[in-house]
């Protein structure tokens, strides 16, 4: 087999050193923007998020104003027909802003990677960083001790608690850890060695689609890693004005975790990502939620999350409330008193039916067969005058006219139905 590696290779090339090196343009534009970063001053550095953010609202400014003009008129109107279409063409709009996001991402990707790597180089050689106190920051000052109040001032240290352990910074991105972002933002897998600094390659992705407000999350393999990370890394993000949480950090179903899932960045573990999911599966209403639509995503150790845990299913149960409360025994006398009148009501329209198609009547006879199909097609009587000559022919015929253009006569058959049983597509409609 190394061989034939070999062989390829001398033919077609390494495939990895190919990836690379289309990646390498991306790299040099990133790099293009360090010596006009190095003159901005801590305030216009923090701006630049601001700008990324507003870039990416006005790329579908136009869509966002249509999508509220649908949300208006969907409250104002009563016609549910109608309220559907305008929800089918709200989705559609959704999808295409998303399009247009990611677009716009692709775009700022050199300037957003520059402004992570510049953050981090000032927070390398900086024992403090002094910037102008916007409302995150006085919030921060009351809950972090790296962030402080000097006047009109936020003073941001250089040195932090991260899990238990203080650290200070002194990390800046090499080019490995910009082309591995780049790959990660793609989509693709980006294999490091263990040293070659991963937790550091994520901040750059995380920061650009963070930068949407739709969130980013970073799915680690323990919980350990999730708070360590997530406390190591979050000065960084902090800084710009995005908040960062980890799931790991809350209670399942709490307000907390719930307020961690509408960070701009979220970290956690596998697991409890997956736990949450089936959780919110099992909620009856919007407010029992924790997770918000999915954005983006990175998986730290993509094997062992995605390969060696995926073998052992995760399984959740939960108590039925009012578990001495049988619905099944509530509604069974309703419904079969909705059975029973259906049934006395078709069996005068079987007995209709059989007269007019006897007297050569087959139109009206075939409609009200049609009819009785509809409503009670196990019905013992019904069944038996269908083994006679001709009649299930003539049922037949009537079922494919009132079924041509997608069913739109149907309606007329039903009408005087309380439900009706769809053999075909084995479901049922009630009225």
């Amino acid at each position: 087999m190394s061989i034939i590696n070999s062989i390829l290779k001398a033919f077609v090339g390494d495939k990895s050193k190919k990836d690379v090196k289309e990646l390498q343009p991306l790299v040099d534009q990133i790099k293009s923007f360090e010596s006009e970063f190095e003159k901005l001053s801590h305030d216009e550095l923090r701006n630049k998020t601001l700008y990324f953010k507003q870039t990416i609202k006005d790329s579908y400014k136009d869509i966002t104003d249509k999508i509220t003009e649908l949300e208006m008129e969907v409250q104002e109107s009563n016609d549910i027909d109608k309220n559907e279409d305008i929800y089918t063409e709200i989705d559609k709009l959704k999808e295409e802003a998303y399009k247009l996001s990611e677009e716009t991402l692709n775009k700022i990707l050199p300037e957003a990677f520059a402004v992570v790597k510049e953050t981090a180089k000032r927070f390398a050689a900086n024992e403090t960083l002094t910037v102008a106190a916007t409302e995150n920051d006085r919030k921060l000052s009351g809950e972090k001790d790296y962030v402080s109040l000097e006047g009109d001032n936020a003073v941001w240290k250089n040195s932090w608690d991260a899990a238990g352990k203080q650290v200070t910074w002194d990390m800046v991105h090499y080019d490995v850890q910009l082309i591995g972002g780049i790959a990660l933002h793609q989509g693709k897998i980006a294999e490091m060695q263990t040293g070659e600094g991963k937790t550091l390659v994520a901040t750059l992705p995380l920061y650009l689609n963070a930068l949407t407000g739709n969130g980013a999350h970073l799915v680690t393999v323990n919980d350990y890693l999730a708070k360590r990370d997530s406390a190591w890394m979050a000065p960084i993000f902090e800084f710009h004005g995005l908040s960062v949480d980890c799931i790991d950090h809350h209670r399942p179903n709490s307000d907390g975790r719930r307020a961690a899932y509408n960070a701009d960045i979220t970290y956690g573990t596998n697991n409890e990502f997956g736990f949450d999911y089936l959780r919110d599966n099992m909620a009856h209403t919007p407010k029992d939620l924790v997770q918000r639509p999915h954005n983006y995503a990175i998986v730290d150790e993509v094997d062992s999350v995605l390969v060696d845990d995926a073998r052992t299913p995760l399984i959740i149960s939960r108590s039925v409330p009012e578990g001495d409360r049988h619905e099944f025994n509530e509604l069974k006398p309703k419904v079969s008193e909705i059975v029973q009148k259906q049934r006395q009501h078709l069996t005068g329209v079987l007995a209709e039916a059989k007269k007019l198609i006897a007297e050569g009547n087959s139109k009206e006879g075939g409609f009200l067969l049609l009819r009785v199909y509809r409503g009670l097609p196990k019905n013992k009587a019904f069944i038996k005058f269908l083994s006679e000559e001709g009649v299930k022919q003539l049922l037949q015929k009537t079922e494919n006219f009132y079924m041509q253009d997608n069913n739109r006569e149907m309606p007329k058959v039903d009408e005087d139905l309380l439900f009706v049983i769809d053999e075909k597509n084995n479901r049922d409609r009630a009225y």
